[in-house]
């Protein structure tokens, strides 16, 4: 089977900041795939249903992001599958706002709840969906951006992301990671019409 990871923080605090976007793709492929029930096990939220033809566990880790390797090292233990089968989604503030970056492995790039993963397996083998965050406004930590409530100004980008994340996952398992990578690396096509919008002003 292939397991779809979902990075974020457990709890209400943290359900409405850029840092849970990867619990919020797991929740746009549970609703649309109509998903199975949610059951506590892996120390995570887990469901289980498929993606086309494909058998697909979703895991949300409730370890909170520094964490995150614990549950789906166990998750690793009982499931039928691996790292070659297993796709993480998490937010990643060196892309802009509505960009997504998939690749089919890679170090962790500085993000906490990759580097935890990558430490308890002893693996970067495994498919990795970015989603964009942008960079902190001038004068505010990054601790504060991540951390912060979603602004309404926002929310409209960032459920674009969501809904592009998810098509990116479900591309990934039907099509492959190649495939994946050429639709959806590029640029949005909004964020080239703004460009030149604002290159004609």
């Amino acid at each position: 089977m292939h397991l779809v990871v979902g990075l974020g923080n457990p709890g209400s605090r943290y359900r409405e900041t850029p840092h849970n976007l990867g619990f919020w793709v797991c929740d746009r492929l549970a609703e649309s795939h109509g998903f199975g029930g949610e059951v506590r096990k892996y120390q995570g939220r887990f469901r289980r249903g498929r993606i086309g033809s494909e058998d697909v566990g979703l895991l949300w880790p409730q370890t909170y992001m520094n964490a995150s390797g614990d549950s789906v090292a166990e998750a690793m233990r009982y499931l039928p599958t691996s790292a070659e089968e297993m796709i993480v989604v998490f937010d990643d503030m060196d892309l802009p706002l509505g960009r997504l970056r998939i690749r089919p492995s890679g170090g962790h790039g500085g993000h906490n709840g990759l580097r935890s993963i990558v430490g308890r397996l002893g693996s970067k083998d495994f498919a990795r969906v970015r989603v964009g965050v942008g960079r902190p406004p001038e004068g505010w930590s990054a601790t504060g951006h991540l951390l912060g409530r979603i602004s309404e100004t926002q929310r409209g980008r960032l459920e674009e992301s969501v809904d592009r994340a998810a098509a990116a996952v479900r591309c990934i398992l039907e099509e492959g990671v190649e495939e994946a990578m050429n639709r959806f690396n590029a640029t949005p096509p909004e964020t080239s019409r703004e460009s030149s919008e604002e290159g004609k002003s």
